[in-house]
């Protein structure tokens, strides 16, 4: 920002009384207004840090093993066959259960407004044969004496014929979800305004600089004559090239360069990064505030990203699964963060107390399994590395490898 005050030992003369003041700057013009000021509707899926939310909530939750599972006596166990392998592996004809998943959740979470429905088409068998999404564009929700109906394209189903996940339920109809539309919309016009200007004060016909000047000279009172006034005295037409002001009609006050620290919008955009984060329930690190937290982002994935999981849980339970005691479960343990070295001991001390095989320690730091470490070590013949010196002393030997 450049300052520059008029001599006073310059004739000055008053604008006449129709005129504006003219000692106003670029941001009280309408060029600026056009340029800081955007009324056009956006969706939440064109504003990066929404966006960028919701990926990590759908590729999280796609990249995690869907298991099925069975209550037994003994506790619960996992089940193998065409149906767990279906639903992990294919769901739908045409895509993995990674791009499916991920679909599902980036549905419910934006373009569906806190609604997901999928069609399971069954064989003639009675065998699940597909999963098919529904566009969130043409599902329809109706309310009936009863509850609701779903109506997509020319035909109405009810909600036992479909899969209809829902996030946010609305209070005064449970059973449909809101999202985060309402939520989001004044801080989605705090971003996308942030955006236009920083966009704007890079590229003409933003300035690169703000001219201040304290006079009300004729020639300031109308556009020709500040224009006269850049060309004459502020030419910059070339990078780096210095200005050349007559010392007897200006004095420089002040240089500055504008940044987006002076129009407030570096704190702002902050601000409203963390408010984005804080709706969506996630760690402001993973939108490029702040640094990363291990413990922080552990509990994301705990309750947050687990949250969501269970939506798709106990839907896929309810309608696909007649048999009361099998459950579908995502597996969380390969998302949580972190060291090897944190794997290696909790694995030793489970294997030590025979909680675990060896193989299964093995899979868990991604090795292949060896068929001597298939049995469990029995507690009375395993000897701790640490304590095989004083094995040897009890056995009479000096603990030396004598």
């Amino acid at each position: 920002m450049v300052r520059l005050s008029r001599k006073r030992n310059q004739t000055q003369t008053r604008a006449a009384p129709t005129q504006k003041r003219s000692d106003t700057s670029w941001l009280c013009s309408i060029d600026a207004f056009n340029v800081l000021t955007s009324g056009q509707y956006t969706k939440l899926s064109d504003c990066p840090e929404v966006k960028m939310c919701v990926h990590i909530y759908a590729d999280l939750i796609s990249s995690m093993t869907l298991y099925l599972m069975q209550n037994t006596d003994k506790g619960d166990v996992r089940i193998r066959n065409e149906l767990s392998r279906k639903l992990d592996i294919n769901p739908n004809k045409l895509m993995t259960s990674k791009t499916f998943i991920y679909n599902l959740v980036w549905t419910l979470m934006l373009p569906g407004n806190g609604n997901q429905v999928t069609y399971p088409r069954y064989d003639k068998d009675g065998y699940l044969d597909n999963l098919e999404p529904f566009k969130p564009s043409r599902a329809i929700f109706i309310d009936t004496p009863t509850g609701y109906a779903i109506r997509y394209g020319d035909t109405t189903f009810s909600p036992d014929e479909v899969l209809h996940f829902v996030i946010n339920p609305d209070p005064e109809r449970p059973w449909i979800g809101t999202g985060y539309r309402a939520v989001l919309k004044d801080v989605l016009k705090g971003l996308k305004q942030a955006g236009v200007t920083k966009q704007s004060l890079m590229e003409s016909p933003a300035p690169s600089i703000i001219v201040k000047v304290d006079g009300l000279t004729e020639e300031f009172a109308s556009k020709e004559g500040r224009k006269k006034l850049s060309e004459q005295y502020l030419d910059s037409s070339e990078n780096g090239r210095p200005w050349f002001i007559p010392a007897d009609l200006f004095d420089v006050k002040e240089v500055k360069p504008l940044t987006l620290n002076d129009l407030a919008l570096a704190k702002n955009l902050e601000i409203d990064k963390r408010t984005v984060a804080g709706i969506f329930t996630m760690p402001p690190f993973l939108v490029g505030v702040g640094n990363f937290n291990k413990e922080e982002f552990n509990n994301f994935i705990g309750t947050q990203i687990m949250s969501k999981a269970k939506v798709i849980e106990q839907e896929l339970t309810r309608k696909l699964l007649y048999s009361p005691d099998l459950y579908w479960r995502f597996n969380p343990r390969s998302l949580y963060s972190y060291s090897l070295t944190e794997i290696i001991g909790a694995g030793s001390a489970m294997v030590d107390r025979m909680a675990m095989r060896r193989n299964e320690w093995r899979e868990w730091i991604g090795m292949s399994p060896e068929s001597d470490m298939e049995e469990l070590l029995a507690l009375e013949n395993y000897v701790p590395a640490d304590m095989l010196g004083q094995q040897k002393k009890l056995n009479g030997g000096d603990g030396n490898g004598s």
